[in-house]
């Protein structure tokens, strides 16, 4: 029978479900304790019931704790048939955790039974337990602090009995107050109460590890009454009532009614509304006064009052604080100086037109608020309409031509301020000297001077827009009253790419200096655009470009410098930079029937703009100057062709294209003398022999690479084929004996000449055999050789053993003696360069080696 370990899950569920009894019921989890400490350790069994032991006698029993399976199990089976499994967690580090007992069937767990187990700690003592008596809901109301955490759920109990004394007995029994899950409050109603007795009171704290309470209370509960805080009123002005005194405050209070009977005591707090102050304390005032006036505050200022009471002179609570009052002490008169500066304008002989400025500056931060402005003559009546009565900074308003000064005042419901008298002052002093600016940023402007002498005052500095807009329209200004500094910041109404007129005016005692202007920008702007460009003519190889400057523009930065930008069809780009006076260039060196494009850059300390491009095309080249150009190119280069040929033929080479015929002039085989050498008797005719026939024809002969073979003739008709470069001579008569016969004009006999053409220059090779017969008599003189630069091979034997010729010192390549033959000796035969270099023979055609 197959183990429950090889079934499917399928069919374990079926065996299950027709079971009697399900496998919840088999097995039960026992716990010593279902709550431990935190960090102990805890022993827990499984016994599963014989009932179940049909499903496998040797069933295992599986642990888990929480969702992690648990080792070292011990399984057992009991006497009666039980089986039972028992596990040991060695240390409980959770709160709360699910302990299962399973048993493995088929490929999952099965769960027999779970535990819950808790873990915690004792509960710590209640502290901090206070109580007060409320009469608003007529109840003793005590609240404390539960202690830390134990983790587990507690029960807090809060507990009371009636006592004499000190509550070292106990008389009565009041009733246990439970507060609600999570409250750490309780009240004890009035019917459990004796207001005058005394009473014990104390928490306690239980839990499932343990029980411990707070520390007794013993208390009168009239003793900790609290009452409800008072209620706050300002007192309206009235006939009855007088007016508080600056810096003073009148309010009055009413107490909470339930507590009109018993004699308290209450404080008062205070701070300003819109000042960060700590509160301030006043008391204690008796309830019996119900009405206060607070001095010592600051004037023309809004306060927040509070008040709070107590039972007195018997112990008593606190109350709360009373809702806020917000009152405002009375107005000082305005305490301030006022700076003054005018403008007058002559409108007849008599009558003049001013128009007058003033700032007021507070001398104390205390001082009242400012109503109004009053300007009046100095000898006005008080009844008499005053000059001006407003409430802005200016006045404009008509005088006599010689009054010379008025007065102006500041005023609010507390009074006015000390007159301020305006003299209107003549301009008779020095005048300012080197009045100048310089921008800050684009909201600050400084403005500088040098001190006159003798040094004013003060100064009186004012600044508006410049043109194009009025003149004197919403003007700024301010007065300096140190009259030795060089300078002052104006920070108000300035702003970016606007032009500033700014005037400056030294104030002395009895009189003034004139105005000195100046306009300043506290930031310009860049250009807007550049010029824009046009050609005013175009040639070849330049283009004269010319624009318009630009009129000055007001808020924009005066330009530094052009730039002018122009690219060719191969996007190669050029620049040159122009001052800012320019207004034209000429651009050079451009190609002919090219296109370029062109465009200006204007430059100034704010910035740069650039103009719009153009577009321009240099004129073609003429047919005639092409014909020049041609022709002078051509010119050129045959020029350079005839120095290089002059300098190829000037100069020594190895193969030449073509010989140099040697000069016979300079040669030295006239001071050659050749050894005479013992050799084979070759006999032939006399050189010099009149009836020698002279050379007629000239034959090539082939002959094969390393295998010398017999020689044919091909003869001309009447020509020589000897090449040009290639040349030989041959030497009638002993060229150690003076010659005193001249060279017959014509010889009957033929003579003939034979030469090799070599095909390396370096030795013997395959070549061409030259036979030349001619008519023309052989030379009856020294022939010297011509300029040979290669190794030539002279046949010194009939055989034709070849044997290579050195050139001597003057460049001139002769054959050496021709060994013992007697026609021949002392004769010096010249060899000729070839085209690969020549070997010349004298004597019959050479023959095949034997």
């Amino acid at each position: 029978m197959a183990g429950p370990g090889t079934w499917s899950l399928p069919v374990a569920t079926v065996i299950i479900l027709l079971l009697p009894r399900s496998l919840e019921e088999c097995g039960r989890i026992s716990l010593p304790t279902p709550t431990v400490h935190l960090g102990d350790p805890i022993t827990a069994s499984c016994i599963i019931s014989p009932n179940c032991s049909h499903l496998d006698p040797e069933s295992q029993i599986l642990w888990k704790l929480g969702t992690e399976l648990q080792p070292g199990k011990r399984q057992r089976r009991l006497a009666d048939g039980r089986q039972e499994s028992t596990i040991t967690v060695p240390r409980l580090d959770s709160p709360w955790v699910l302990l299962s007992c399973c048993l493995r069937w088929g490929n999952s767990l099965q769960i027999l039974d779970q535990a819950e187990v808790q873990a915690g700690y004792p509960p710590a003592a209640p502290h901090n337990l206070s109580c007060l008596m409320n009469l608003t809901t007529n109840s003793l109301i005590c609240q404390w602090e539960p202690g830390p955490n134990n983790h587990l759920p507690t029960n807090f109990t809060l507990k009371s009995f009636k006592s004499r004394g000190n509550c070292q007995t106990q008389e009565d029994a009041i009733p246990d107050c439970v507060p609600n899950d999570g409250q750490n409050h309780c009240s004890i109603p009035r019917r459990h109460l004796q207001l005058y007795q005394s009473m014990g009171i104390w928490v306690q704290a239980e839990n499932a590890l343990g029980t411990s309470k707070s520390p007794q209370l013993c208390l009168v509960p009239m003793d900790v009454v609290k009452l409800e805080p008072p209620t706050l009123w300002a007192l309206a002005p009235s006939p009855e009532v007088a007016a508080p005194q600056p810096g003073c405050l009148l309010f009055h209070w009413e107490p909470w009614k339930p507590s009109l009977y018993i004699e308290q005591k209450c404080e008062l707090r205070h701070q300003p509304q819109l000042a960060e102050a700590s509160w301030a304390l006043v008391g204690p005032l008796l309830s019996q006064t119900l009405q206060y006036e607070l001095c010592g505050l600051l004037p023309s200022t809004a306060y927040v009052l509070q008040m709070r009471c107590t039972r007195w002179p018997l112990p008593g609570q606190w109350s709360d604080w009373s809702p806020s009052l917000t009152l405002a002490t009375a107005q000082r008169a305005p305490i301030v100086r006022l700076d003054t500066w005018w403008r007058q304008r002559q409108l007849d002989p008599r009558t003049a037109d001013v128009q007058l400025f003033w700032k007021p500056m507070p001398l104390d931060k205390y001082s009242g608020q400012i109503q109004g402005y009053l300007v009046r003559a100095p000898d006005q009546a008080e009844a008499v309409p005053p000059l001006c009565n407003t409430t802005e900074l200016s006045c404009t308003f008509h005088l006599p031509s010689e009054t010379r000064e008025v007065v102006l005042v500041a005023y609010n419901t507390a009074g006015t301020s000390h007159p301020t008298p305006v003299v209107f002052l003549e301009s008779r002093g020095p005048p300012l000297a080197r009045l100048h600016t310089l921008a800050r940023d684009p909201h600050r402007l400084w403005v500088g001077w040098e001190p006159p002498s003798p040094r004013p005052r003060g100064y009186v500095i004012e600044w508006g827009l410049g043109p194009p807009s009025p003149s004197g329209s919403n003007k700024s200004w301010k007065m300096e009253h140190n009259g030795s500094i060089s300078g002052t910041l104006l920070q108000e109404n300035i702003r970016p790419f606007q032009l500033y007129e700014i005037t400056v005016t030294p104030l002395y005692q009895d009189t003034m200096g004139p105005s000195q202007h100046i306009y300043a920008y506290s930031q310009e702007m860049g250009p807007s655009h550049a010029p824009e460009l046009h050609l005013k003519h175009i040639g070849k190889t330049w283009a004269q470009l010319e624009w318009v400057p630009q009129a000055p523009e007001l808020g924009k930065s005066p330009l530094t410098h052009y730039t002018v930008f122009w690219t060719n069809a191969q996007d190669q780009s050029f620049s040159i930079v122009l001052n800012a006076s320019s207004h034209g260039l000429v651009l050079r060196s451009l190609e002919p029937a090219s296109l370029y494009h062109v465009h200006l850059m204007a430059t100034s300390k704010a910035g740069a703009a650039n103009s719009t491009s153009l577009t321009l095309m240099t004129l073609a080249l003429e047919e005639s100057e092409l014909h020049v150009l041609l022709g002078l190119f051509g010119f050129l280069l045959l020029f350079a062709c005839l120095c290089g040929a002059a300098r190829f033929c000037c100069r020594p080479r190895k193969n030449p294209l073509w010989p140099s015929v040697p000069d016979p002039a300079h040669s030295s085989l006239g001071s050659w003398v050749p050894t005479i050498m013992v050799e084979e008797t070759f006999q032939l005719p006399s050189l010099r022999d009149s009836g020698m026939p002279p050379i007629t024809k000239i034959t090539v002969l082939e002959e094969e690479e390393k295998k010398p073979g017999p020689w044919e003739s091909n003869d001309s008709s009447g020509t020589c084929g000897l090449p040009t470069l290639v040349q030989a001579y041959v030497l009638q008569g002993d060229p150690r004996a003076p010659s005193t016969q001249s060279q017959p004009s014509s010889i009957t006999s033929d003579q003939v000449l034979y030469g090799k053409v070599l095909g390396s220059p370096t030795g013997p090779g395959p070549g061409h055999y030259l036979r030349c017969d001619s008519t023309q008599p052989l030379l009856g003189g020294l022939t010297p050789s011509p300029q040979f630069y290669e190794n030539l091979w002279f046949q010194t034997s009939p055989l034709g053993t070849p044997e290579p010729l050195v050139p001597n010192q003057e460049d001139d390549c002769v054959f050496g003696p021709l060994l013992d033959f007697p026609l021949l000796q002392g004769l010096q035969v010249h060899g000729v360069e070839g085209l690969g270099g020549v070997e010349c023979f004298l004597g019959p055609p050479p023959g095949p080696a034997s």
